[in-house]
């Protein structure tokens, strides 16, 4: 089976002393009470029949901690040397990159598939920058993570600021798919009046079950529905077990199962829905499906669901297919 991943922080993890060049157990596990153990890394998903993800590039903002970027200047930086590390890994034939449709990889093979997808836009402080990550590779941007200065996110409310409404003109112009996740409520509805390019969700659950601003409510899940958009459950136990649960026990896939069906009610079939764990993105192997201990594991998710009631079409639509 062909699996999609759309979110796994690559660079980022990378960058910040874990060598996901070698399966997770092999790992040094870094900092585990904030980042948890880790469960990615390219032997696994090789192993795991992952043959294409979207990779991040994921600029750390300061909150206070006596790290990460307070600049876009310095999260400009920041950026380009996650580009560099992806350079790196696809001179070396561990990863491929992927800037186009004609350029989707359609068999799993050592080299894993990737398109670049910033999550964040403070690192594109102009027009010459989105052209540089674009020449780059990156073709799909999130304009949030928490507030950015072009939008209100997970947390901070407010819809896009002018330099975000002018960024999407741009992101627009080169036909870069906009990642909705964690855009805040107001944003989230402005940049779908602003813009008729393609928009997705690259790691978001529902907020049926979730209700937090980080969620989609179904009216958003509506509207991506109806753009012709893919909803990437993300594995984050926290945002797929029930506030009333959280801590109490593990999330399994049946919580995983809870929302992929709801985003398929909403939607009226399963063609909408996908994959997009952020494994390893500040949580690690003991908050997520207790039966998916790595990306590894990854076909066992096909294999719950066709027992759930899925045709193996629906199945293949859901680990990979749909976001074709």
């Amino acid at each position: 089976m062909f699996i999609v991943d759309a979110h796994l922080d690559l660079a980022y993890n990378a960058l910040h002393g874990r060598d996901v060049l070698r399966p997770a157990v092999e790992q040094e596990a870094g900092n585990v009470e904030e980042d948890g153990i880790p469960s990615v890394g390219l032997p696994d998903l090789r192993r795991g029949e992952v043959g294409l993800i979207c990779a991040t590039i994921y600029c750390e903002p300061d909150e206070g901690k006596g790290k990460g970027y307070r600049t876009g200047d310095e999260a400009n930086a920041e950026a380009k040397k996650h580009v560099e590390w992806y350079q790196r890994q696809f001179e070396a034939g561990e990863m491929k990159l992927v800037k186009s449709r004609g350029e989707l990889p359609g068999a799993c093979g050592h080299a894993i598939g990737t398109i670049l997808l910033m999550e964040g836009a403070d690192p594109l402080r102009d027009e010459e920058d989105v052209e540089w990550f674009f020449e780059a590779g990156v073709r799909m941007v999130g304009l949030a993570w928490k507030r950015t200065r072009h939008a209100g996110g997970t947390g901070a409310p407010g819809p896009l600021t002018e330099e975000g409404r002018r960024l999407v003109k741009m992101l627009d112009a080169r036909g870069v798919i906009h990642d909705t996740s964690h855009l805040a409520e107001e944003s989230f509805w402005e940049l779908l009046e602003r813009t008729e390019g393609p928009v997705m969700a690259s790691h978001s659950n529902c907020r049926k079950f979730n209700p937090t601003d980080r969620q989609l409510s179904d009216e958003m899940i509506r509207a991506i529905v109806k753009r012709g958009g893919v909803i990437g459950m993300n594995f984050y136990d926290k945002f797929l077990v029930p506030p009333e649960e959280f801590r109490k026990r593990k999330a399994n896939l049946n919580d995983l199962l809870r929302h992929m069906r709801h985003v398929c009610d909403v939607a009226g079939d399963a063609g909408h829905v996908a994959i997009g764990t952020d494994m390893d993105g500040g949580f690690g192997r003991e908050e997520i499906p207790e039966e998916i201990p790595s990306a590894g594991e990854m076909p066992r998710v096909a294999e719950f669901l066709g027992k759930r009631g899925f045709s193996a079409q629906e199945v293949q639509g859901i680990m990979g297919g749909n976001w074709g």
